[in-house]
């Protein structure tokens, strides 16, 4: 049992030291550090693939284990990844939204952080351009979806205004098709649960751009 805490607790800090972590620009001022005794240390950025394994590890050790999420907290998880999901690609970006699930579930910390940061607005900003891949703005419709099935109800912080911010954000047609599609198959199996969230996802996809 210690060994599998120690583990959980080593591999979060390690994603956000390394893959998950932005390189910061060097520049050689002069031939002194071409030429120093001591070599410069050289880092360069992770690739996509690199960090999109790095958010499905952090979306694992998340789902898994509880103290995951109270250390992706401690590593600003939420900033990191609303800044993969404005400025990476789609990618990326598509399994920065599964991260956000897991990393959000049953932790108000990170779940209050996602709404300090306005993430509703930016998933909404994707899922509404007709310019971004389908695909990704698919895996929006289902983010959406799994996000308001998980905070259906609650009458106090955070994120209690989601069902407000969404109409405001996506219209009342679409909130409301979101809002009733997001309790679907409580008596599904896990299969048929998932083929049901890809079809209200088109759905819910299909009303945003009728309007």
């Amino acid at each position: 049992m210690y060994l599998k805490k120690a583990f959980w607790s080593d591999v979060v800090p390690v994603l956000f030291q390394h893959s998950l972590k932005e390189s910061e620009d060097q520049i050689v001022a002069n031939l002194n550090h071409i030429f120093s005794v001591e070599p410069m240390k050289i880092t360069s950025p992770s690739t996509d693939a690199e960090v999109a394994l790095a958010l499905r590890a952090l979306e694992g050790c998340c789902l898994l284990h509880s103290e995951s999420r109270v250390l992706a907290h401690q590593h600003k998880a939420i900033e990191v990844l609303m800044n993969i999901l404005s400025t990476r690609g789609a990618l990326e970006q598509g399994v920065c939204l599964d991260a956000f699930i897991s990393i959000m579930m049953d932790s108000s910390a990170n779940q209050m952080d996602f709404e300090n940061f306005n993430g509703i607005e930016e998933v909404a900003l994707l899922i509404r351009d007709k310019q971004v891949d389908e695909n990704l703005r698919l895996r929006c419709g289902e983010f959406l979806l799994l996000i308001i099935g998980h905070v259906n109800g609650r009458d106090k912080p955070p994120m209690v205004a989601i069902h407000e911010d969404i109409t405001r954000l996506l219209g009342e047609k679409s909130a409301s098709l979101i809002w009733a599609a997001s309790q679907f198959g409580s008596t599904l199996d896990p299969e048929q649960r998932l083929t049901a969230l890809h079809i209200q996802a088109r759905r819910v996809l299909e009303s945003i751009d009728l309007y």
